[in-house]
């Protein structure tokens, strides 16, 4: 692999990692382009790491605050106070000393770190939905290199449906909520990490589909999207530690130099696609993008 290739790559994993299109499906379609066979898994799995690092450095202060309330949650429960022993993270009203689970006037709350109530449920949310993607990630790894391009293909116009639908529902429901924020449920994070399980197989979005899942289980646009990217982070180093083994086979076959300029594409197009997405998740625009999803998968059902 030239690097000229290698940032061809790392630029299609960077823009397709955080739009809706499936970075898994976009590599295997310009590798098949390229004429490269057998490219270990893991180097898809490293560009992965770098929009991973966009992923830290963009929600950064939102990561710093749940790590927070993480350590007072723990050092709550282990002095023995009452606020401490009592408090639940889905219990309906805060603990002693929180802030209330209302904002202040025009003000608009983050249901992920806006209160520690809420952002115990966050954390609960993202380690529940990781433990069932993590048991479908097991099984896909599996699949993915026996299964033909046309299968990808077919997952771009399965990807695009799922936006068209999740965007009509999402715009329908979420007017109709009401009252105090309630978080992310055990249920709901459950359903999310299905989605997100799904999405490991190529040609089905990642981000696509944890957005939809989010969406169809009742969590509201910006929470959908934000969530999705933060319990990617767990997903996607889970997945690299799983191929870690074969950090020699990308060595000597690709080489050091192109799997660096690969991964500095994918990070610096990455962290500018992550930004125009969520531009786009907050005013509702997500299907969008099935008006190129569904030509790509039409088009690559004929000639692949």
């Amino acid at each position: 692999m030239s690097v000229f290739q290698a940032i061809i790559l790392g630029v299609v994993q960077g823009i397709a990692e955080f739009l809706p299109i499936s970075s898994s499906g976009h590599l295997a379609v310009a590798q098949r382009l390229f004429g490269l066979e057998d490219v270990p898994l893991l180097f898809d799995v490293m560009l992965h790491l770098a929009t991973l690092a966009a992923v830290i450095l963009y929600f950064r202060k939102k990561i710093a605050r749940l790590f927070a309330i993480l350590f007072r949650w723990i050092l709550r429960k282990g002095d023995g106070s009452p606020s401490a022993t009592m408090a639940s993270p889905f219990s309906p009203t805060p603990s002693a000393g929180e802030s209330p689970a209302t904002p202040p006037a025009n003000t608009e709350l983050d249901l992920l770190t806006g209160t520690d109530e809420l952002g115990r449920k966050t954390i609960l949310a993202v380690i529940f939905a990781t433990l069932v993607t993590g048991v479908i990630g097991v099984f896909t790894s599996k699949l993915i290199p026996e299964l033909p391009l046309k299968v990808t293909c077919a997952g771009f116009i399965v990807t695009a449906c799922l936006l068209i639908f999740s965007s009509l529902w999402s715009k329908k429901h979420d007017s109709k909520k009401s009252g105090e924020p309630k978080g992310i449920s055990i249920p709901q994070s459950l359903f999310i990490g299905f989605m997100q399980g799904i999405g490991t197989l190529p040609g089905i979005s990642r981000s696509g589909s944890t957005i939809a899942g989010a969406q169809l289980s009742g969590v509201n646009r910006a929470a959908a999207g934000e969530f999705s990217f933060i319990v990617s982070i767990p997903a996607i180093l889970g997945a690299f530690l799983l191929e870690a083994k074969d950090l020699g086979e990308v060595s000597s076959q690709i080489g050091a130099l192109p799997v660096f300029c690969g991964c500095l594409a994918s990070f610096a197009w990455g962290y500018l696609s992550l930004s125009i997405l969520m531009k786009l998740i907050r005013k509702g625009k997500l299907e969008w993008f099935a008006c190129y999803l569904i030509p790509l998968g039409i088009l690559g059902l004929i000639f692949f």
